[in-house]
């Protein structure tokens, strides 16, 4: 079976039961979130042998991560727990004043959390060192990077290593407070040694001062493939050979933009492990993250394998004419 390992950071996820103003919740749901154990969870359930490797604390919310993603069967062997140093947590508040698409604001607190304190010396262990030589993918995240000194030595470490037949892809992941001050140019020196790299067309401006499609390929020459996610509208693929594929969007009746963009790495990576196409793969990325969209949370479960092989195999118009609704896909009268 294909493995893959994604490095990065996982946070405990406070979550007010009620949708109501933090201050006036008495009931928080606990639940866990990142954006790389989110694509490991994504791609454990599209079928490959995945690995999160990273830290957490010796606490409630660090033996809840490991619980969580072994439950989804995610391996975490390559997990590391900290003595001294807590996991990090993060709050989803409802938003107050929801707009036309509603949304959360989310706060973090990661300062000083074990996570921070990945470096080369995560590298060292012979669990994940194990991990790393075997697997056909190794996925990372910007967010990372922004973490520590030390984490971002962990990324430039793992991308400079001989490939060896490995994969690594890297998700831009633009997290505006984590940037604050520091030099954003360090998104594109390790967005470039990736092979496969995942950006937002809305994060693009932010990361990289552009949304044109041939100055970001000018920007990052060399990886194999660069993927814009052009949020509702669609996702395109510019190959390193100057290949372009471009596949829209499904319509989806949005509950919740959180994880979307993670689950879609996930449905697009998993369908280029598998030896698909690109326009196969993006398809695959637009219904996992069509599934995430209707449910409030991280993650959303796929169709079944038979119903996934039904749109996966649609044509162009049978694809134009799917809505998803409550994590169901439906066929909308007329086409």
């Amino acid at each position: 079976m294909l493995s893959a390992v994604c490095v990065g950071e996982t946070m405990a996820m406070l979550t007010p039961v009620q949708a109501v103003p933090l201050h006036e919740a008495t009931e928080l749901h606990c639940g866990i979130g990142g954006a790389e154990s989110n694509v490991a969870m994504g791609l454990a359930a599209m079928g490959l042998d995945t690995h999160w490797v990273g830290r957490v604390g010796r606490d409630g919310f660090g033996t809840r991560i490991l619980n969580e993603l072994s439950r989804h069967g995610v391996g975490v062997s390559g997990v590391e727990v900290d003595d001294a140093l807590p996991t990090g947590l993060y709050v989803k508040v409802p938003a107050q004043e929801p707009g036309p698409d509603g949304g959360a604001s989310v706060l973090y607190y990661r300062q000083g959390s074990a996570a921070s304190a990945m470096g080369r010396a995560t590298l060292a262990s012979p669990a994940v060192a194990g991990l790393l030589e075997n697997a056909a993918l190794i996925h990372l995240s910007g967010i990372t990077a922004a973490l520590s000194p030390d984490c971002l030595e962990l990324l430039e470490t793992i991308l400079a290593a001989p490939r060896n037949g490995r994969t690594i892809s890297f998700d831009v992941n633009w997290r505006a407070a984590l940037w604050a001050g520091r030099d954003r140019s360090v998104l594109q020196r390790l967005a470039n040694l990736a092979d496969i790299v995942l950006v937002g067309k809305d994060e693009a401006e932010h990361a990289f001062g552009t949304t044109d499609e041939a100055e970001l390929r000018r920007l990052m020459p060399d990886p194999e493939v660069l993927v814009i996610k052009n949020e509702a509208i669609s996702a395109i693929a510019l190959d390193r050979n100057g290949t372009r594929d471009e596949v829209p969007a499904l319509s989806v009746d949005v509950v919740e933009p959180v994880g979307a963009g993670d689950s879609f790495a996930a449905g697009y990576l998993s369908g280029i492990l598998f030896g698909l196409g690109p326009k196969a793969s993006l398809r695959r990325g637009h219904v996992a993250a069509a599934c995430t969209l209707t449910v409030h949370g991280d993650r959303g479960p796929l169709p079944d394998a038979t119903q996934l092989s039904t749109i996966l195999e649609s044509t162009d118009a049978g694809w134009a004419a799917i809505h998803v609704e409550d994590g169901h896909f439906h066929t909308r009268t007329g086409a």
